[in-house]
């Protein structure tokens, strides 16, 4: 882990608005490592730039409160939602994640306002999604 910190990706301010216990089981901390050095870091060399992480890991109260799915990823630690902070730089991110395949989800959220990325240790669908 070089560029990002578990802390960091369990951050969430909706949880603080809502005085709700973001800790991540150890399970999924195992998880959120995993995409950090199988998605995260790699992305982060290769794109040269800051990226910035939106939403990483919700306990289920908390992914209920942003309306998340029951079945959501970040639920497990294994999803982010990230943006370089422009829908350029976000492209450049979308085309290297694809590119270099690893992950299970590659979702475009809103013609790239932000990137939802997941990671399956051993077990990636590899599917790229687009949400208008």
């Amino acid at each position: 882990m070089g560029y990002f910190t578990i802390k960091e990706l369990t951050r969430s301010y909706k949880a603080d608005e809502l005085k709700i216990d973001n800790t991540p089981s150890d399970n999924a901390i195992a998880k959120l490592e995993d995409l950090i050095n199988n998605v995260l870091d790699p992305a982060r060399r290769m794109l040269g730039e800051p990226i910035h992480v939106n939403s990483g890991y919700r306990c289920a109260k908390v992914n209920s409160a942003v309306g998340g799915a029951e079945t959501s990823q970040h639920i497990k630690g294994e999803a982010v939602d990230i943006t370089t902070g422009s829908r350029k730089g976000n492209r450049r991110l979308f085309d290297i994640l694809k590119e270099r395949g690893e992950y299970d989800q590659l979702i475009d959220e809103h013609d790239l306002k932000w990137i939802h990325v997941s990671y399956r240790k051993g077990n990636n669908r590899k599917q790229v999604l687009k949400i208008i």
